[in-house]
């Protein structure tokens, strides 16, 4: 017994060090699963936050080194944004919407560091997103996600740190 708890120490101490050297750390090794049924569970309550108040609600789920995940519901078009530090990667679990992207923004302000809003998008490029579609929208792009009359879109959110 003893004889294997050296063994195993020889092993585990510096495995530790090593990747305590590197900057490997107990949330970056951690590994993070939802299925859609949890997600959509999840979006349960957005929607309700969602009817209380100005038609969108999300949540940041987790943050780890370099980017953050989130989830979020709209039942009505959002205002246009643009992030200089961060990329989105949106997942459409359910409904569908348009997203504008590229152009200028409407009445820009900065909202927070780093983040301008506006009104809309004049001027860029639309896509339709529909239930299972995944787009990518860069740092420094203006967007603005369009929701029919009527409709909503529930979509899983990858916010990537990216320096332009």
């Amino acid at each position: 017994m003893v004889r294997t708890m050296f063994k195993l120490s020889k092993t585990i101490v510096p495995t530790a060090c090593l990747l305590l050297c590197i900057g490997a750390s107990p949330q970056a090794v951690k590994l993070d699963h939802w299925s859609h049924a949890q997600l959509m569970e999840r979006a349960q309550h957005l929607r309700q936050l969602a009817a209380h108040g100005k038609g969108v609600a999300s949540e940041t789920l987790e943050k780890y080194p370099g980017h953050f995940t989130m989830l979020a519901f709209r039942e009505r078009t959002g205002g246009a944004e643009e992030h200089q530090n961060f990329a989105d990667i949106f997942y459409i679990l359910d409904g569908h919407a348009t997203e504008l992207t590229g152009g200028e923004i409407v009445g820009q302000k900065m909202s927070a560091p780093g983040e301008m809003s506006g009104t809309s998008v004049n001027g860029g490029s639309a896509q339709e997103l529909n239930t299972g579609d995944i787009v990518h929208i860069p740092a420094g792009v203006p967007h603005q996600m369009l929701v029919p009359e009527g409709g909503t879109i529930t979509y899983f959110v990858v916010k990537v740190q990216e320096t332009r």
